[in-house]
């Protein structure tokens, strides 16, 4: 009776208002993934924000760090051997001996040791020198004196026997980062699937694929070979799904040797930072209870202890980002220093060396930032460059401390929802147009207060997009907007966009007030002029070729139109393929694409976006667009060749012969300075959308002449470009060749000119090498093989 005494313009609020809150509940119930990102996204601020605050912290987390010190004084032979950014496996051989004299609780070694090096130098034992071990047979007896090495596996890379089973366990490193690019979380744990004997003995010997077989309940089917060239065997499985040996190697097997045997076992491989927070807790892997279905895996340490990790149900815990590498809380140790003691133990100076690593959990990794293959860098919520290496002390900090990000349940999400929702709607409807958004900009910011104040004290995570920014936010705005409309009856007021702008960092530079201006700005920017040589040739010898086949065929009407309109489509193509390849080029560099005139293509960087590098975008743009059309050209007279042998052999049969493809070359001028930046069109309401975002001045027009001089398949850049080089890209500016000043069209003094040389090493085909330095443009252009 109720809903019925409920007057219109009440009921169609509160339908409004069930339907948002309906629609959110769906939108969690399903998990749409765009929201999950700004749920995401939420986190990364609460993450950063509880880095202010002091947590507990295991006071036993190291970093040994492998740095730029480290390699240089391996590099000078500081230690008594010299080896560059790849160091041999003895490097790290001796460093783990040093390591172990002070006795650390465990040593994860966070370096992939994916292969066996035989070429590396092995280690000599005694001053018999012939009495030596090779480098990985030497650092796989430094793990196993050591006794406490947990070693780097990841989902494609598993360290050789030598060094796995002398390790204490194998930790995985893999990193899963999130559709953003962000490392959020690690899986606690993976199964590596570990093949019988026999089965790796035929991936050995006859090069059948494992990570290839095909496991069906009856049968395991190998592979080897190529697509095209395929060979396959199958094994066959009983009932059980065990196979028989006598497959493999006949029906004499050697006695106590069982016939039947599981073909695989599926081994837990645990996440490299688990595995130190188990070390130090006592805790036995192997007997961990593991209910995804139920989000958790309890782990059981020494004296009852207990830890239980949530995780969702893939297996994967979110990473507590509480203790950078540069924390004063962990300690840290260069590599080298290691190297050093262990040098100086080799000549008998033992004294004054102090231990600060006993009992710690040390983590081996690199922290270099001129690279060894080692250093692992990427985006966390804390940060967009991080040492990835950290996750490691940090998962094993949450084990120790018993300190776990715990997501809140889809109940509780879908409770916030309601009462969000709900709650935003009594509020919208019984406040003021005027006063209800204040009001609901309060509750927002109180959700948000405690949401953050909860997950820094106690790790828990609300969420805050869906019931907060949905649930509450679109119930008031939809309630407000039906005020609006239907109340108040205010009209809506909609901009008109310039949709047909090109680029969008123009549309952004002119919709920065209501009113197009055409007056322009002046801007410092490089422009650029790129034109495709030989194609006015072209287009006219196509032109008489076809002209000569139809007067030849005696072609006219519909025939004659269809091979011009042919012809026209074919040159068309071929300008439109080197064009669109120029301007694919530029637009990766972040240029603006002015126009085509013609054959040439015009650019410009500076504007309307300010970059400060716009010199070294546009010629780094320009180096690039030649060696694409280099390449793309390449291909066409390969091309072309295949059409000579083919046409041989048409020409015999009297069959029409394969036109050859055109092969063209690029001429491009370059030059930097103020120029007058805006729409130049008319400011006529009728034709205001033919205006166009463009550069002009002094500077352009010297830009083209530049490329009017280039000739073919050469880079010209003014005396302004080379300055800028010389600030933003020194090596680049180096390169460049000076040429002889040179008048051009229009300006009254001559120019200084240089060449930015574009070919690689490999590619340089020029007959001279000497520098073009004192010769003139013409000189410089004539020596160009044409």
């Amino acid at each position: 009776m109720l809903l019925v005494k409920l007057k219109p313009f009440k009921l169609i609020p509160a339908l409004i208002a069930l339907t948002v809150i309906g629609a959110v509940c769906v939108l969690r119930l399903l998990n749409v993934d765009g929201f999950e990102r700004l749920e995401l996204m939420s986190y990364d601020m609460r993450a950063r924000a509880a880095l202010h605050f002091s947590p507990t912290i295991a006071t036993n987390l190291g970093f040994v760090f492998i740095d730029e010190d480290s390699l240089r004084k391996v590099l000078d032979g500081s230690f008594g051997y010299r080896y560059g950014l790849l160091w041999p496996r003895l490097v790290y051989g001796k460093f783990l001996r040093e390591l172990a004299e002070q006795a650390p609780k465990a040593v994860a070694f966070d370096v992939i040791l994916a292969e066996t090096r035989p070429d590396h130098p092995s280690v000599l034992l005694s001053t018999n020198l012939f009495d030596r071990k090779e480098s990985d047979d030497w650092l796989g007896l430094q793990i196993r004196q050591a006794s406490n090495v947990v070693v780097a596996v990841t989902k494609q890379v598993i360290p050789p026997p030598v060094f796995l089973t002398n390790a204490f366990a194998a930790g995985d490193i893999t990193t899963d980062k999130d559709r953003d690019g962000i490392l959020r979380r690690v899986q606690v744990f993976r199964y590596h699937t570990n093949w019988h004997a026999a089965f790796r003995q035929v991936q050995q010997e006859l090069g059948f694929d494992l990570e290839k077989a095909k496991v069906e309940p009856r049968s395991i089917t190998l592979s080897r070979g190529t697509a095209e060239d395929l060979e396959s065997k199958s094994v066959p499985l009983d009932e059980h799904g065990n196979f028989d040996l006598a497959d493999f190697g006949g029906s004499k097997l050697p006695a106590g040797v069982a016939r039947k045997n599981k073909p695989y076992s599926l081994e837990p491989v645990w996440h490299m930072g688990v595995l130190l927070g188990a070390i130090e807790l006592g805790c036995d892997l192997s007997k961990a209870e593991v209910d995804l279905a139920k989000g958790r895996i309890r782990l059981h340490g020494r004296g009852g202890l207990e830890r239980i990790i949530p995780v969702d149900h893939d297996g994967y815990a979110f990473v507590d980002w509480c203790l950078r590498p540069e924390d004063p809380r962990l300690t840290k140790e260069a590599i080298y220093s290691f190297l050093e003691r262990d040098y100086q133990r080799t000549l008998g100076q033992t004294t004054n060396f102090a231990n600060r690593w006993r009992a710690k959990l040390a983590v081996v990794g690199s922290s270099s930032l001129v690279g060894n293959n080692l250093t692992d860098r990427g985006a966390t919520p804390i940060d967009k460059d991080t040492l990835l290496v950290s996750k490691h002390w940090n998962v094993a900090n949450s084990i120790i401390t018993g300190r776990f990000i715990r997501r809140s349940p889809v109940w509780l999400d879908l409770l916030l929802i309601v009462v969000m929702g709900v709650f935003a709607a009594v509020l919208t409807w019984e406040l003021r147009v005027l006063v209800a958004p204040a009001a609901m900009v309060l509750v927002l910011c109180s959700y948000l207060s405690i949401a953050f104040a909860i997950y820094i004290q106690s790790r828990y995570w609300l969420p805050i997009v869906l019931p907060a920014f949905c649930g509450a936010l679109m119930t008031h705005v939809s309630l407000v907007t039906w005020r609006v409309v239907f109340e108040q009856a205010e009209r809506r007021r909609v901009k008109g966009l310039f949709s047909t702008m090109v680029s969008p960092k123009v549309v952004n530079e002119l919709l920065k007030s209501e009113k197009l201006s055409l007056g322009g700005a002046r801007r410092e920017i490089t422009v650029l002029f790129a034109d495709v040589r030989g194609f006015t040739q072209f287009t006219d010898d196509s032109q008489e070729q076809v002209l000569q086949f139809v007067e030849k065929n005696q072609l006219t009407g519909p025939a004659a139109e269809a091979c011009f309109d042919k012809q026209a489509r074919e040159t068309l193509d071929t300008i439109n393929l080197y064009l669109g390849l120029i301007a694919d080029t530029i637009t990766k560099h972040d240029g603006a694409l002015d126009k085509f005139i013609g054959d040439c293509v015009m650019a410009f960087w500076g504007a309307p976006d300010l970059n400060p590098r716009h010199a070294v975008a546009c010629v780094r743009a320009a180096i690039e667009a030649q060696r694409a059309v280099a390449e793309l050209n390449e291909q066409r007279s390969k091309e072309n060749e295949e059409r000579q042998r083919q046409n041989a052999g048409r020409m015999a049969s009297g069959l029409q012969p394969l036109p050859l493809l055109p092969v063209l070359q690029l001429g491009t001028g370059i030059n930097t300075g103020m120029t007058t930046a805006g729409v130049m069109g008319s400011e006529l309401k009728g034709v205001v959308r033919q205006g166009n975002y463009t550069v002009f001045g002094r500077e352009v027009n010297l830009a083209s002449r530049l490329e009017g001089l280039s000739g073919r398949g050469r880079i010209f850049i003014g005396e302004a470009t080379y300055k800028h080089l010389l600030r933003d890209d020194p090596e680049l500016a180096a390169k460049c060749r000076s040429m002889e000043p040179v008048k051009v069209k229009g300006i009254s003094s001559a120019v200084n000119v240089y060449e930015v040389p574009w070919r690689r090493v490999a590619e340089e085909k020029r007959p001279e090498a000497t520098p073009l330095s004192g010769r003139s443009v013409s000189e410089a252009v004539q020596a160009v093989p044409k």
